[in-house]
């Protein structure tokens, strides 16, 4: 089968490996379709571990089965994470702090043509896709998932005002469930054309983050590793209110103590999804609630990966790109 190696932003190989054999209590599936996750093109994180098959946000199709739960045939999402729900974290309610969640993977990547489910992903990360959510649409729930948890810790309320800086794919995802929970939200970008998007997908306001922004927020979403929305935040957010890392930059964030001591200020970061928020956002995108299906940009074959992440470094005119192997 074909493979795409990542061995940094601009050099990914597509290359030949045999399709993993499974074993008792585990699937096989085929890839129809992969997410370009914007965490995979973060090269000072991912090149770390290079080279390596990434891939994290697949659905596609069981073509062999060791257990009796799943069948060949079904269409799937499958969480590449899953917790252990036994560790004290997990039942506190924190999975994505759990150890397990943090370890484990497809085998060997979702940017492959198969991969293996290993049995404790089949146990507790494979969902079934309805039949109105399509292969495309089913990448989208992982990406959503995490929203679906950032936006729980925030608690926002009806009439807040959100601010959400970074016009990307999280950033068009964090608007729309913003504007569900009955919030005005304003959001900030550089690029017009995602600027653009911003205001179709249901943004009250768009600012250019490029002039000056003259906002008080309730809440505010940091959707982009700029540093410069680091330093906007704590600029734009009010007394009292919750500052949202959703996406990091590449540096350590200098604090600014004093504000942050008087204005009883929170500072919250968000890492992953459980599996709660993983079916709550399947119900989002089977209802239609959320609209997945319009943030896809870009379809190409695996073959074309490397220019599939050329597309989403630049992040010009896309949103999401997605692999169809």
């Amino acid at each position: 089968m074909l493979v795409a190696k990542y061995y940094n932003n601009h050099d990914i190989r597509i290359e030949e490996m045999p399709i993993p054999k499974i074993a008792a209590g585990e699937i096989l599936v085929k890839v129809h379709a992969s997410g370009i996750c914007g965490t995979d093109v973060m090269e000072w994180y991912r090149i770390k571990k290079a080279p390596r098959i990434l891939g994290h946000e697949i659905t596609g199709e069981i073509v062999e089965s060791r257990v009796k739960k799943y069948k060949v045939g079904q269409r799937v999402f499958v969480s590449h994470h899953v917790p252990c729900n036994t560790c004290k974290y997990c039942v506190a309610g924190n999975h994505t702090a759990c150890d397990t969640l943090h370890q484990g993977n497809y085998d060997p990547g979702g940017y492959s043509e198969y991969i293996r489910i290993p049995k404790i992903n089949v146990e507790r990360g494979v969902y079934v896709l309805p039949d109105n959510v399509s292969y495309e649409e089913g990448t989208m729930i992982e990406p959503l998932a995490c929203t679906v948890r950032a936006l729980r810790l925030m608690h926002i309320k009806r009439e807040q005002t959100v601010l959400i800086l970074g016009c990307g794919i999280s950033g068009i995802l964090n608007i729309q469930l913003a504007k569900l929970k009955g919030a005005k939200v304003i959001a900030t970008d550089i690029n017009k054309y995602r600027l653009e998007q911003a205001k179709e997908f249901g943004a009250d306001e768009v600012i250019d983050a490029r002039k000056e922004i003259d906002v008080k927020a309730d809440r505010v979403i940091i959707c982009t590793g700029a540093f410069s929305a680091v330093e906007q935040a704590f600029k734009s957010i009010d007394k009292k209110g919750i500052i949202l890392l959703f996406a990091i930059p590449n540096k350590d964030i200098p604090l600014p103590i004093p504000d942050f001591w008087r204005n009883e200020l929170t500072v919250l970061s968000s890492y992953g999804a459980a599996p709660c928020d993983l079916e709550e956002a399947l119900v989002l995108i089977s209802n239609k609630t959320i609209n997945v299906k319009d943030t896809i940009t870009h379809k190409l074959p695996l073959k074309q990966i490397q220019e599939g992440f050329n597309i989403v470094v630049e992040g010009k005119e896309s949103l999401k790109v997605v692999l169809k192997p």
